[in-house]
């Protein structure tokens, strides 16, 4: 691992290296009194630097390689929207947020990316100047921390995407893009296979989906993207950080139309045995870039680590309070419980919810449908 520490997102992508993501922070601080539900801004970078540092360690500890700045919605117009941030800087939420993930990051074998995301301008003006000038902003303030690369992410609409892409290759830093859609295509129902050629042509290194659907349908879509890229005879990395919540309505606008968004989705939860499953796929799919979005916690990341830790060749720290497969239950003193000390179990098992009076899918309350 010593001889990693200093080898790029690239350099370990080229190699055919599987670098594992972080998982979500702004549901997870949500969940433990750090963000505000409805307004989603990243105040707690600078507001409280200790809980935004936690959660960075629990998913350097559970395996993850990259550490991603909480600058999610930092745009200096998303902030003044929001209302909910009015005297701290969007400039003070990036520059806070890098020291964190800087910080943690360097605490073991991880890289920091600095991260933007869709902008309220776009779908108030639509204007590439104002936009572009928004993400340069955010970008000034990233290469002032020197971050390794950058991640232009939960992105709708692969037109701002690509205007994002444009931008941060001004940097000379590599840079991954991943769109938020459902293998239907972006929000104008651009094909995703169009999707990944429009961005991998403005300068991504690294293209994918994040947050929006659930891992195997968004394996489902990366899948569309590569297939997209081959035809275009174009090459680039895959990645996938969906979201950690079963979503098989497979629905055009993504889990935010769904009955339970925000506060009731703990039902739709992923296992780490569900992770396991996903991993595998995305990495027969041909993806090497893995990670997790919305509702990925650090057992959920640790469960890709485990995943892989053929390929890896080694274990994530957190390891060490987990027997693989359940092993650990072997020194349980209940014979049913020891019974349940072993991979087969647990793969086959089909988990009850718990809720007699309850539908297994919702009906998706989406205008994109309509």
């Amino acid at each position: 691992m010593e001889s990693n520490k200093r080898r790029g997102i690239l350099e370990r992508l080229n190699a055919g290296e599987v670098v594992v993501g972080d998982g979500g922070y702004v549901l997870q601080l949500e969940r433990r009194g750090y963000v505000k539900a409805g307004h989603w801004a990243p105040e707690a970078a600078v507001e409280h630097p200790e809980a935004v540092r936690q959660l960075h360690r629990e998913f350097l500890r559970a395996g993850a390689n990259v550490m991603q700045t909480f600058t999610f919605y930092c745009s200096e117009d998303k902030l003044e929207i929001s209302g909910n941030v009015t005297n701290i800087t969007g400039a003070q939420i990036n520059k806070a947020a890098c020291d964190l993930a800087r910080e943690v990051a360097s605490e073991g074998d991880a890289l920091v990316a600095g991260c933007v995301s869709k902008t309220p301008c776009y779908e108030n003006s639509h204007s590439e100047t104002a936009v572009k000038a928004i993400f340069k902003k955010q970008m000034d303030d990233f290469l002032k921390k020197d971050i390794d690369f950058f991640i232009a992410e939960f992105v709708n609409h692969v037109e701002e995407a690509v205007w994002a892409v444009e931008v941060l290759k001004t940097s000379g830093k590599p840079v991954a893009a991943t769109l938020c859609m459902s293998p239907h295509g972006d929000m104008q129902r651009v094909p995703p296979g169009e999707c990944a050629v429009r961005l991998v042509r403005a300068g991504a290194d690294i293209v994918g989906v994040n947050c929006h659907l659930d891992p195997l349908t968004c394996v489902r879509t990366v899948k569309l993207m590569k297939e997209g890229l081959e035809k275009a005879g174009l090459k680039a990395h895959l990645m996938i950080q969906p979201l950690g919540f079963h979503t098989p309505e497979c629905n055009f606008g993504g889990y935010t139309s769904l009955p339970e968004y925000p506060f009731a989705l703990e039902a739709r939860a992923m296992t780490r045995w569900d992770v396991h499953k996903y991993a595998r796929e995305a990495y027969n799919a041909g993806i090497r870039y893995i990670g997790g979005c919305c509702g990925f916690e650090a057992y959920h990341i640790r469960a890709i680590a485990e995943e892989f830790a053929a390929e890896r060749g080694f274990l994530p720290p957190a390891s060490k309070k987990h027997g693989l497969w359940g092993a650990g239950l072997e020194m349980h003193t209940k014979p049913w419980v020891r019974a349940r000390a072993h991979r087969e179990y647990w793969e086959n098992l089909l988990p009850a919810s718990g809720r007699p009076k309850c539908p297994s899918m919702a009906t998706p309350a989406d205008d994109y449908e309509k």
